[in-house]
């Protein structure tokens, strides 16, 4: 451990035990670390990673009871926050989920090229198994979750999720295949 997680970890323990001062201390090293934390992974929504600041020092707080002064105090921080960040990936990824609405943004001097695209996606799902091409239509064609999708197949929801990734990358090679063709 490095002398700073020596100290904060003792500062930690002297916290534990009632020292204002001390968890003051811990307080603002864990705000500064915080900050830079979040900021690099939400550097498009700052307001974001200010919010993950405090959600993390409050529940910091609320479990510093659980902070094991024989590990570093870096990791059991950084612990808590990891888990804020995947909390908010987490309720975000659910918002901005938009099932595709193949008509929904199309002109009438667009609709030729829509009926195109939509033959060209039902096309490249022709090509695909089954399995694969009824996860993608489901999950991101119909907008389904993969836990509905898994419903209506019939099939585990982990197995949902990766007949849809397996299906998308295999469109993806045989797109990439049909490009190099044509240039």
């Amino acid at each position: 451990m490095s002398r700073t997680e020596v100290t904060l970890g003792t500062l930690m323990v002297l916290a534990q035990s009632g020292d204002r001062q001390a968890y003051r201390a811990v307080l603002e090293t864990a705000r500064g670390r915080l900050i830079v934390y979040f900021r690099r992974r939400l550097a498009a929504d700052p307001g974001s990673a200010e919010d993950l600041v405090q959600d993390t020092l409050m529940a910091m707080h609320e479990k510093r009871a659980t902070y094991d002064p024989s590990l570093p105090f870096g990791a059991w921080l950084h612990g808590i926050a990891r888990y804020k960040l995947i909390d908010h990936y987490r309720r975000h990824k659910r918002r901005e989920t938009v099932p595709i609405d193949d008509g929904a943004f199309v002109s009438e001097a667009g609709e030729a090229e829509a009926a195109l695209a939509r033959i060209d996606v039902e096309a490249m799902l022709a090509r695909l198994p089954e399995k694969q091409a009824a996860a993608i239509r489901l999950i991101h064609l119909q907008g389904h979750t993969a836990r509905e999708a898994a419903e209506r197949l019939g099939a585990g929801e982990s197995a949902v999720k990766v007949s849809a990734h397996r299906g998308l990358k295999a469109a993806a090679a045989h797109a990439a295949a049909h490009e190099e063709e044509r240039s």
